[in-house]
């Protein structure tokens, strides 16, 4: 195929719109169901790229959900403890400990489920049964893997009535050492960012607490290879295999820090007893749980436990779960790693960080005001090391 059109580009008003590879050579990719649009193809070949270098660096399966060109999260195939199998609404997957690649798809799809709501899902490995099948009763525009089993490719065939947007890769492919775009017309050039991320990276350790535990420079190794892939400004913070929060596209360091460790926060919330106990109606689908824990959480637009309010959602009223029962909660958590695109700039961010129960940072470094992040770093023990490369991506 030396070329797909498409429906249109980022916005119906936006035709023509195609893909095509410069140099007049076939597309490396099959469709193999669906009609993936403009926007899907910049999600699919972002987060392929996202899997491929996770894979490469630690030797697992990886997924990855995407929205909007920055990744939900990312993980590897790790299992899944039991509260979290229930706090990501997998418990009743029968074989999932025996496949990583379902596992890690579990971990990427159920850490932000509401940004996840309609996400691209992007497949290090062949995609396998336990994987499709979970994948079936999600909402989802579609996914990109190096191959199916011929099983799993049948159940992901039967989503939105046949039109389910499948994408095969060929896993060998290597794109061009330039790469160019166009703005207002005019063409920028530079070369494709193939910097390696991996252990070697974390070796300049510039705090008093040296140590970083082989689960922490895995952490840290997710969470930069995730921030490669996310619009910038972006921070992201990892924890047992995976990214819990990632904030994206932020002008401001710290508005970064602080919108991912929400997410951490929220990711770490709904492992809570009193979440994982909550009385929900048998009628009420995933998504709607998923929007009802978000504000049992965080208390946002609507007070679901209110009177009026909660028989929408629960067979019986639910105690709510305060500010200070969350902090207490919070409080209970550490060895969280934190990656971040650029130098933090002040040490506001670590104490945000520190919050979500933050041990292990890594970042560029550069600032003129390295010296007070290392100290805020030292006054809670965080070990932190200076990376010296920066991972914008726009």
């Amino acid at each position: 195929m030396k070329e797909f059109e498409l429906k249109y580009g980022c916005n119906p008003n936006q035709k023509p719109a195609k893909i095509y590879m410069r140099d007049g050579s076939d597309l490396p990719i099959k469709i193999l169901s669906g009609r993936p649009g403009y926007i899907n193809f910049l999600d699919a070949f972002n987060s392929w790229q996202l899997v491929k270098e996770l894979k490469a660096a630690l030797g697992l399966p990886a997924v990855t959900s995407f929205k909007h060109v920055s990744p939900t999260s990312a993980a590897v195939g790790i299992k899944l403890p039991e509260k979290l199998k229930k706090a990501c609404f997998v418990d009743d997957i029968e074989g999932l400990d025996d496949s990583p690649l379902a596992c890690a798809y579990a971990r990427a799809r159920g850490t932000d489920r509401m940004c996840s709501f309609g996400d691209w899902v992007a497949l290090s490995d062949v995609c396998d049964v336990t994987t499709a099948k979970m994948l079936k009763r999600e909402v989802s525009d579609g996914i990109i893997a190096p191959g199916y089993e011929p099983e799993a490719l049948e159940i992901l065939k039967t989503k939105r009535k046949g039109n389910y947007n499948i994408v095969e890769i060929d896993p060998d492919y290597v794109p061009e050492a330039q790469e160019r775009k166009q703005v207002f017309g005019i063409t920028f050039e530079q070369g494709r960012n193939n910097f390696k991320i991996d252990a070697e990276l974390l070796k300049n350790v510039v705090t008093a607490n040296k140590e970083l535990p082989e689960a922490a420079v895995r952490d840290l190794i997710i969470s930069l290879i995730t921030l490669k892939y996310t619009q910038s400004n972006s921070v992201c913070f990892a924890y047992d295999g995976q990214a819990i929060g990632v904030g994206a596209g932020q002008q401001s360091r710290i508005h970064c820090t602080r919108l991912a460790g929400g997410k951490a926060d929220t990711w770490f919330l709904r492992q809570a007893d009193q979440v994982l106990n909550l009385p929900f109606r048998p009628d009420l689908g995933r998504p709607d749980r998923d929007n009802v824990i978000d504000g049992y959480i965080n208390q946002n637009e609507e007070d679901v436990c209110a009177e009026g309010n909660w028989q929408k959602y629960f067979t019986s009223q639910p105690a709510p779960f305060t500010r200070e029962q969350q902090r207490a909660y919070l409080d209970t958590i550490t060895g969280v790693s934190l990656g971040s695109d650029a130098f933090f700039p002040f040490s506001d961010n670590i104490e945000r960080a520190y919050r979500s129960g933050v041990s292990y940072i890594a970042e560029p470094g550069g600032s003129i005001r390295d010296d007070a992040v290392i100290e805020c770093c030292d006054k809670y023990g965080i070990a932190m090391a200076f990376t010296a490369m920066r991972l914008f991506h726009h």
